[in-house]
């Protein structure tokens, strides 16, 4: 599911390459990462283009008061391209791909609460160790007697090698990461194996629309800043049985900070009481995910209560595709779209 835009599949399939480089070059890239995050970069001042600067919108007010909440330093320090936190927290086990110095995975901490846990995994050995620098400082400012939070050094695409257990976890989260792995397809296989079944992975990060060429992806700068187009995606796995018909739901408004409205996706938006028809994906993830407790789902030709009123789905194609949200939305110089990419990746004319 996009997330204005989300693209949900079970199989994890994107409908749109992420940039991919060659093999032999593999080995020189992770090197150069970890030295460009772990020594060339020491605040997010340091980024060498502009490529990665968040835009500002509207987050709930308990999403900003666990930001608020973090370290300086661990702040300074953040090089992500969007906001990596779905509704829905309270309890969850949550897996953090390339967490660095672990702003997402502190603001997280305090929403699982101390039954939940999250776990950071990166590659860069200097960002875990400013994470883990601050560890007794964050449990202590939340009032968390037993900490819920885990820093682990170690490369995305080998979870189970960093001693991440198979379904072991209800979201991954992933915040302009996944785009330095030069093996993006293992590292999204890793990400299959150790989700819960009904388990999301949720990530923003940074896509190009075509092949790179030679002078891109050998450019080092480029490397370890973001380029083109930012977008944010919601992936759910989910086994095949549910729904396979469109459906009619009902969301109920009690999610944490989204009473009166979840916005789920580019395609959906759910108010209180308010019948919405939805496509067989959506259905499906809506009745297997976390999510499912917050909605009451039925055929179309079934009879549901409401005393709100209803938005039937009209027959147009779904968006799964950021670069069409993206001149849908602006149309214009730039590909930032605020709400779908929670960032801007610079203009168009660099594709």
């Amino acid at each position: 599911m996009l997330l204005y835009p989300v693209v949900g599949t079970p199989s994890f399939q994107l409908p749109f390459p992420l940039p991919t480089v060659a093999a032999r070059r593999d080995a020189e890239i992770r090197e150069y990462v970890q030295t460009y995050y772990g020594q060339v970069l020491k605040k997010s001042a340091d980024l060498q283009t502009n490529a990665c600067v968040t835009a500002a919108r509207p987050v709930p007010k308990h999403v900003w008061e666990a930001l608020q909440n973090v370290h300086e330093e661990i702040v300074l320090r953040y090089y992500g391209c969007g906001l990596v936190i779905p509704e829905h927290l309270e309890n969850c086990w949550i897996l953090d791909l390339g967490s660095g110095s672990g702003r997402d995975c502190y603001a997280l901490s305090q929403l699982v609460g101390e039954k939940g846990h999250i776990t950071g995994i990166d590659m860069t050995n200097d960002q875990v160790e400013v994470a883990k620098k601050y560890l007794d400082y964050h449990m202590e400012k939340f009032g968390f007697q037993v900490p819920n939070v885990t820093f682990i050094h170690g490369c995305i695409e080998k979870l189970r090698e960093a001693g991440i257990k198979n379904e072991s976890y209800d979201i991954v989260i992933s915040n302009c990461v996944i785009n330095l792995v030069p093996d993006k397809q293992r590292a999204l296989q890793e990400v299959y194996q150790v989700l819960k079944h009904g388990g999301e992975l949720y990530f923003s990060d940074v896509y190009a629309s075509l092949e790179l060429p030679e002078e891109i992806t050998t450019h080092r700068v480029l490397w370890g800043d973001c380029r083109f187009v930012s977008a944010t995606f919601r992936l759910f796995k989910c086994s095949k049985t549910g729904p396979t018909k469109r459906c009619q739901v009902i969301y109920n408004g009690r999610i944490t900070g989204h009473e009166k409205e979840l916005i789920f996706d580019a395609n959906f938006t759910f108010k209180e009481g308010e019948i919405v028809e939805v496509d067989e994906e959506t259905a499906a993830i809506l009745k297997n995910s976390r999510f499912a407790q917050y909605f009451l789902i039925r055929l179309i030709g079934e009879k549901l209560p409401t005393s709100g009123g209803s938005f039937a789905l009209e027959s147009k194609d779904i968006i799964t595709d950021p670069f069409k949200l993206a001149e849908d939305s602006d149309n214009t110089k730039s590909v930032c779209v605020p709400e779908v990419a929670g960032g801007c990746c610079g203009p168009k004319k660099g594709y």
